[in-house]
């Protein structure tokens, strides 16, 4: 009896990866890779909600920038690091989808394989907005002038293969429109352009353009995904057409391959601190909204993106979803 149940007790410690026992963990430090350059709006959620997750965990959480090629050096650093669950990522959609269709050899990984997807929690809108004088009160007033003058109508965006620049994509292919994508180094000057009616348009994060909003100098034609102090801008499919422009969403992931009770212990904590109401109350003003999804709602989030961000901008490839 004693040698079967010594056997038994084997087989079970065998069975556990090493540190994973759900009562030790956290017993170190968390570091949270986001690659996001620090002080901006999407670092300043990240920052808020470790916080709040340190607290939960009772554990140190670091949050380490680490921005580049669209955020895949970051993506690919968490990728690499050990399988212990003391690394965490927060990102956004773009190097999980956006960036594996437009540059394949740099963001060569699969999100759904070489990461665990823990939870979506944020999203921050994007706008398509145009200047207070500009002939064009609604959406569909901007496209019939595309249609009937193809390249007048200019849409600046943050940037090549940016959420706005593959937006502007997405609203041709829906409405049928002739907007030209005029790529920026960024928000700013992008928005000095269209404020001077060097551009027609602009899509960017509703993070970029609230103020301008607000003041009346800028007047919002669709927006992504509904937001609270502006329920009044349509959505693309509330307009009747069959697909929205892109917003930002973020979510939490580790490497595959961490332990089932890291998974069990912080996903429940990470649901937490994104229903937490201070946080959000904090955030909403720079356009971001806290919004919890499982890991399967960031999973299929994910790979509906990517299909459909790869049939827009490469339609005979093949998708890896």
């Amino acid at each position: 009896m004693i040698q079967r149940r010594q056997l038994l007790g084997l087989a079970s410690l065998m069975a556990t990866p090493l540190g994973a026992h759900a009562n030790d963990y956290p017993s170190q430090p968390i570091s949270l890779v986001t690659p996001l350059a620090a002080g901006d709006a999407a670092d300043r959620a990240a920052r808020l909600m470790s916080q709040e997750l340190s607290r939960l965990l009772n554990a140190t959480i670091t949050v380490v920038n680490r921005p580049g090629a669209g955020g895949s050096l970051g993506t690919q650093s968490v990728i690499r690091a050990p399988k212990d669950g003391y690394t965490l990522l927060y990102a956004q959609n773009s190097p999980m989808t956006i960036r594996r269709v437009i540059e394949p050899e740099a963001a060569n990984y699969d999100p759904l394989k070489d990461l665990v997807p823990l939870a979506l929690t944020t999203r921050s809108p994007s706008v398509l907005v145009v200047h207070r004088d500009a002939p064009f009160k609604t959406l569909k007033d901007m496209v019939e002038q595309s249609t009937k003058a193809p390249n007048s109508v200019r849409v600046g965006n943050a940037g090549p293969g940016s959420v706005g620049d593959v937006s502007v994509q997405l609203v041709n292919s829906a409405t049928g429109a002739s907007l030209t994508s005029v790529n920026y180094r960024g928000a700013a000057p992008a928005v000095t352009d269209l404020l001077g009616g060097h551009i027609e348009g602009v899509i960017l994060a509703l993070g970029a353009l609230g103020t301008q909003i607000r003041s009346g100098n800028l007047r919002a034609l669709a927006i992504s995904s509904p937001f609270p102090e502006f329920p009044n801008i349509p959505t693309l499919r509330q307009l009747g057409y069959k697909a929205d422009i892109l917003g930002v969403w973020f979510g939490f992931f580790m490497p595959a391959g961490v332990p089932r009770n890291v998974v069990d212990t912080i996903v429940p904590a990470l649901e937490e601190v994104t229903r937490n109401a201070g946080i959000s109350a904090q955030l909403l003003p720079a356009g971001i909204v806290q919004e919890w999804g499982s890991g399967r709602a960031l999973s299929d989030e994910i790979a509906n993106e990517f299909q459909a961000v790869s049939a827009l901008l490469r339609p005979a490839a093949k998708t890896s979803n």
